[in-house]
């Protein structure tokens, strides 16, 4: 009888063995405790001969190594979860990125070459792949039990992690957050091929836009070139070579160009002003969904490796940034 679920990622097995000391820690201490308890009961039961005296004077030392210990023991399980916990959400650098949006009640998939999915990810075996997640309308929870991976998705924000299939086969795919009516019948399968047949599939989705392609063209459909192209006249920062880049802010500090700061930047402009840019881009809250937010930023993070033309180094992305001329729908991408 298999109790877990298949180990299908390179996460899975670690999480394992972090789940077997966390259980074994637990139930050990579990055991002596109650052992102690039972065993002080029947020896210092009433009427019982066994002498009282003295009890703090020979017992500290015992109680201190068992206060050393657990903490210890407890201690060093954190560390190791900590450890687990940052290396699942840092990314290789070589790593595919995946586009997901949760939304009652179904799971819809971008690939970074425009391939769509609903409640079905595809993905090649021993190659890393990165999730950007957020949420259309209430929090959802993107679980893997196979790859023992799971994330919020949450209106409003990215949230990302990183997995690398072991494995091929199919696996369920869950909403592991309660959102709703359905929300049971919110699930998937992630699909794990090798990397001819996962090229084959994707080949075979029809040739269309890539995701950076379609980002393109909102920028400028939303008039975002108007001020951040290479041609315009408005003091905005230049998008190239942005992505991934530290960004001074107004009043000091700095924040990487990472998926989040560019989507804050086209809704909350105001949030976080690259420094000596004035704070007069408006906010796209509630004119752009996330569907093109995630296009938009495919589009900027593929200028990650242009060289800005006519603008200061480390040009500080979107939000921040001048606004097009009057009467424009200057969107900007930040």
């Amino acid at each position: 009888m298999q109790i877990l679920p298949a180990t299908a990622s390179s996460h899975a097995a670690d999480m394992d063995w972090l789940f077997a000391a966390l259980v074994g820690t637990s139930g050990f201490i579990l055991l002596l405790v109650f052992g102690l308890m039972i065993t002080f009961c029947v020896r210092y039961r009433a009427n019982s001969k066994v002498e009282r005296g003295n009890r703090l004077g020979r017992t500290w030392r015992l109680e201190a190594a068992w206060t050393a210990a657990t903490f210890a023991a407890f201690l060093a399980l954190y560390f190791w979860g900590a450890d687990l916990y940052i290396r699942i959400h840092r990314p290789p650098p070589d790593a595919t990125d995946v586009y997901v949006v949760g939304k009652q009640w179904m799971w819809k998939i971008e690939h970074a070459g425009g391939q769509r999915e609903i409640d079905s990810l595809h993905v090649p075996v021993g190659r890393p792949v990165r999730l950007v997640l957020t949420s259309q309308d209430v929090i959802h929870d993107f679980a893997i039990p196979a790859f023992r991976i799971r994330q919020d998705a949450v209106p409003g924000r990215y949230e990302t992690l990183w997995f690398t299939p072991t494995e091929v086969g199919e696996y369920p795919l869950y909403c592991a957050e309660f959102c709703g009516t359905y929300h049971a019948r919110m699930g998937g399968s992630v699909v794990v091929m090798e990397p001819s047949d996962f090229q084959r599939w994707l080949d075979g989705q029809g040739a269309g836009p890539s995701l950076a392609q379609e980002g393109e063209a909102l920028f400028r459909q939303y008039g975002c070139s108007g001020c951040h192209g290479a041609a315009s006249t408005v003091h905005a920062p230049r998008l190239e070579g942005l992505f991934g880049r530290p960004v001074p802010l107004e009043g000091g500090g700095t924040v990487i160009a990472d998926d989040r700061y560019i989507r804050d930047s086209i809704l909350l402009p105001r949030s976080e002003i690259a420094a000596g840019y004035p704070p007069v881009m408006p906010s796209f809250a509630g004119q752009i969904g996330e569907d093109e937010l995630l296009k938009l930023v495919a589009y900027i993070k593929s200028l990650a490796d242009r060289t800005a033309g006519n603008t200061e180094a480390g040009p500080p992305a979107g939000g921040k940034q001048a606004g097009p001329p009057a009467g424009s729908a200057e969107k900007d991408a930040r």
